[in-house]
């Protein structure tokens, strides 16, 4: 495998860098997640206009011809600046379903996403579904010949800023089943569709989403109908590997945030720094974040591959990660002492949030069972 970047990557990764450290710096960001509107909309349209969002597109889709790998540098440098703005719910989520649709979908929703006019949500979750993606009791019902969706999604991060949600639905079978699932597009502001706005714990938005004899067209369907589960899951891997080179990002600023700070913070004369016990444990850190950037490089070059080989490589990355985020978060609150944890240090919402991606697309426990089932399914039998 080829790990080295190429020299438009390298210039993405130092134009975004630069910008993040001149304009997103911690307090300009903590006045914005206090505010009303909770992101700034000129700082979104300043990354469409950096070329954040076309770079995971094709050429032939309008985009800079980019892939998974692209994200993934973009998303490192998201996470060490604890970007609010909705680029995966968006650009991978939104963006990652419509440019498998119909070429008038293509059309219709690829330009907005990649002049950030159009903004995307992914309203998957639901409050019973326990991360299993087909576990839906929100359903879309034949009208002619359209549907009509009733249901709830829960958590549906970046909702509040959406024109556009992207929606999984049962068209048919059981709660459960993997067949029966379909991909709708649907207006925000839509009749029938109604949100419930909140703040979550690591300072972005989300909402709970209602649909009431939701009306759409037969257009609105990304995929195949009954189908979609599988592109559900393609899509979601990528999104995971997507949260998880933001996790790194994020470990490695909590880290470098505390080895400096243990050289700052005395005690009985000397740095906290120069005790052993201390420098082993930020050399743990450090191993746990080196291994997190490996599994995740891993996950992001296995999206092509085939569906085993794929979401494999997505659950490991996510058990390491989600793994490896809370020891990194856990030993940076405790060498910083209960200061950690105020609002006004920057090192508590780098815990924050790599504590909310862990629960992101499925955490630990679930992506152990997923990794061991996969792995369970692809053992050969020997032959009697």
């Amino acid at each position: 495998m080829d790990f080295n970047f190429t020299e438009e990557q390298g210039m993405l990764r130092d134009s975004l860098a630069k910008m993040i450290r001149d304009q997103y710096d911690f307090e300009t960001r903590r006045k914005v997640v206090a505010s009303a509107e909770g992101w700034r909309k000129d700082m979104w349209m300043q990354f469409a206009e950096l070329g954040l969002m076309m770079a995971p597109f094709s050429e032939e889709d309008g985009g800079l011809g980019g892939g998974p790998i692209d994200a993934m540098v973009v998303m490192e440098e998201f996470g060490k600046g604890l970007v609010v703005e909705p680029y995966v719910p968006s650009v991978v989520c939104g963006g990652g379903f419509v440019k498998r649709g119909t070429d008038a979908q293509k059309e219709e929703y690829l330009s907005g996403i990649m002049s950030g006019e159009t903004i995307f949500a992914f309203a998957y979750a639901e409050p019973r579904g326990r991360y299993n993606l087909a576990d839906l009791e929100t359903t879309a019902k034949k009208d002619g010949e359209g549907f009509v969706i009733n249901g709830h999604k829960a958590v549906v991060i970046g909702a509040p800023w959406a024109t556009h949600l992207i929606v999984t639905a049962r068209t048919s079978g059981g709660r459960r089943d993997a067949n029966g699932v379909t991909v709708f597009v649907v207006e925000k502001s839509a009749p029938g569709v109604s949100t419930r706005d909140y703040p979550t714990v690591d300072g972005r938005r989300a909402s709970e989403v209602y649909f009431e004899n939701v009306a759409v067209g037969a257009e609105a369907v990304i995929g195949e109908v009954d189908n979609g589960l599988p592109l559900i899951e393609l899509v979601s891997d990528e999104a995971i590997a997507a949260l998880c080179a933001e996790a790194c990002g994020a470990m490695k600023v909590a880290h470098e945030m505390t080895v400096e700070y243990s050289r700052q913070r005395k005690q009985f004369g000397t740095a906290i720094g120069k005790f052993q016990v201390l420098q082993h444990r930020m050399v743990d850190m450090f191993m746990e974040y080196e291994q997190s950037v490996s599994m995740t490089y891993m996950a992001t070059l296995k999206l092509g591959d085939d569906e085993v080989t794929r979401k494999k490589a997505a659950s490991g990355a996510k058990v390491r990660i989600g793994q490896g985020g809370r020891f990194v978060g856990q030993q940076s609150i405790q060498i910083h002492g209960g200061m950690g944890m105020t609002d006004e240090l920057a090192v508590g919402h780098y815990f924050k949030r790599l504590t909310m991606i862990d629960s992101e697309f499925g955490n630990v426990d679930h992506h152990l069972k997923r990794y061991t089932e996969l792995s369970a399914a692809d053992v050969p039998v020997a032959a009697e």
